[in-house]
């Protein structure tokens, strides 16, 4: 499946960068109209990855309402039109199919899942629909270049390289293993730690491969402890992440792992018994935890938590930022909301700060990838704690 997307991304970019705002002036833009724009996500709202979606499609809802009441952008009020994917393929499919064709939307934010978007994103681009800050920190969210993806935050393989190369230079990892789903999520993440082993003259000791819904990893765990590892990669979200390195401490294997932002999650941080201490995870800003939050996201967490009655999780930060970014192009865009206009409001963002302390993020016209730094954290004493940034494990 991913060559074929790839192939048809690289057609479509041929096709699409000039011609699409081209024809602007003889087409109107789908999803707007004089008091309102229509954006869309298809997201897990009740599968394996939910703990993402949940958090930033409250965080959307959040910011839309308080936008709307406060007389929305430039005169339109924002509709937002959400479905379940329960993080399956052919929903994923129809989702985007029913967001792109009947519901008209004006572009889709926030959608969950690489394997997800690489399955969408051809119709969506030939559809003209922009693909905006996806759940899934896949290259192929970001490349190759088309004028209607873009991307938030360094991509998985930029943040499993600086994962890698900190664990590596400071900590002195020699005999590095990896587990990873058999999806394209899991692939890339192996692909971009052996690429920074390649440079390091170093190779995997041992490898092994589950499905995402998996929840017995005895086998692999074996597989690799036979192989004396010392550090291993994961390619894994929430609960392939929890499970086995719950199950290695149980066995009394005290191995690191690292992962990426997929499982940089409260879920895994505060886990009752402690069975997460020590894990490693390479994510873009600190956790919103309130007693350490800047004065404006102090005032973000209790506002969601007063909305939803729950504290907001990692992903519900993501999605502010989103949500956010999203807004601000929109205005940008001016009154005359084309899809065009929003491309050019997005790339006039240049050294947006985020409320949660990530890094500066921004756009051009060539470079569609909001930012490449990532930092890394630990979970100690039940929370993440921020260990280094990627400036200081690349040394």
């Amino acid at each position: 499946m991913k060559s074929v997307f790839w192939k048809y991304s690289a057609i479509a970019l041929l096709s699409m960068s000039a011609p699409v705002f081209a024809q602007e002036t003889s087409w109107k833009t789908q999803g707007v109209s004089e008091d309102e724009i229509v954006l869309g996500v298809h997201a897990d709202l009740s599968g394996v990855a939910a703990t993402f979606s949940v958090g930033v499609v409250n965080s959307f809802r959040l910011q839309i309402d308080e936008t709307n009441a406060a007389g929305g952008i430039h005169g339109r009020k924002i509709r937002l039109v959400v479905e379940d994917t329960n993080y399956q393929i052919p929903k994923a499919v129809q989702a985007a199919n029913k967001l792109i064709n009947r519901d008209r939307v004006f572009a889709m934010i926030g959608n969950l899942g690489t394997p997800q978007n690489n399955a969408v994103l051809p119709a969506q681009l030939k559809a003209h629909v922009p693909n905006v800050f996806p759940i899934s920190w896949a290259e192929s969210m970001s490349q190759p270049f088309h004028p209607l993806k873009f991307a938030i935050y360094a991509p998985y393989s930029d943040q499993i390289r600086s994962g890698v190369r900190y664990m590596v230079k400071q900590k002195g990892k020699k005999t590095i293993c990896a587990m990873h789903q058999d999806t394209d999520f899991g692939i890339e993440i192996f692909n971009g730690a052996k690429k920074e082993l390649d440079e390091l003259g170093l190779a995997f000791a041992e490898v092994t491969t589950h499905k995402p819904a998996d929840q017995d990893f005895t086998a692999q765990l074996t597989k690799l402890r036979a192989a004396d590892c010392d550090l291993i990669v994961m390619g894994t979200i929430v609960r392939d992440t929890l499970i086995p390195y719950s199950t290695a401490r149980k066995m009394g294997w005290n191995v690191d792992m690292i992962g990426t932002s997929a499982s940089y999650d409260l879920a895994i941080s505060g886990v009752q018994g402690d069975l997460a201490e020590g894990y490693y995870s390479v994510g873009f800003f600190d956790a919103p935890y309130p007693d350490t939050a800047s004065p404006a996201a102090a005032a973000w967490i209790e506002k969601y938590k007063a909305r939803y009655n729950v504290d907001p999780t990692i992903q519900a930060a993501v999605g502010q930022v989103i949500i956010d970014l999203t807004m601000k192009a929109i205005d940008n865009a001016g009154q005359d909301l084309t899809t065009q206009s929003f491309v050019q409001g997005m790339e006039k963002i240049a050294g947006y700060q985020d409320i949660f302390d990530g890094p500066p993020q921004g756009f051009t016209a060539t470079n569609h990838v909001s930012s490449h730094d990532s930092v890394i954290y630990r979970v100690e004493n039940g929370r993440w704690v921020r260990i280094a940034d990627a400036d200081a494990a690349s040394k």
